[in-house]
């Protein structure tokens, strides 16, 4: 199973594996109050494309298509994810304030619509 959750959000026992998908650390929050089991920096969009997106909400189809693309350079951990979302619960901690248009939607989808041989 795969869920989303803001990182500013309090853990719970249902969260299961908790893996921060930013490329940044989260203002504000300590790393034990994050309590994260993994911090995958490397799925997250590049500097660049964060810098571009702003989270401004008109650039988010085009985010969207720009992210989706990235994310074919690491398809390997893609996979990582589903197999590992297969067997146990996964919750991927964002730290945007907009819980619909994040980078962490973005890989859900791409987790949950991934095949071997691609994924769009």
């Amino acid at each position: 199973m795969l869920q989303l959750k803001r990182v500013y959000e309090p853990a719970e026992a249902g969260d299961g594996k908790r893996i921060l998908v930013d490329r940044l650390w989260p203002r504000g929050i300590s790393r034990d109050a994050a309590r994260i089991d993994a911090w995958l920096k490397d799925i997250a969009p590049s500097d660049q494309l964060r810098r571009w997106f702003g989270h401004a909400p008109e650039k988010w189809e085009e985010f969207r298509s720009r992210y989706r693309e990235e994310l074919r350079e690491h398809a390997p951990l893609v996979e990582q994810l589903r197999n590992e979302a297969d067997d146990t619960t996964i919750t991927l901690l964002f730290a945007a304030r907009d819980c619909d248009r994040n980078n962490a939607v973005v890989l859900k989808q791409v987790i949950e619509s991934y095949q071997k041989e691609s994924y769009v």
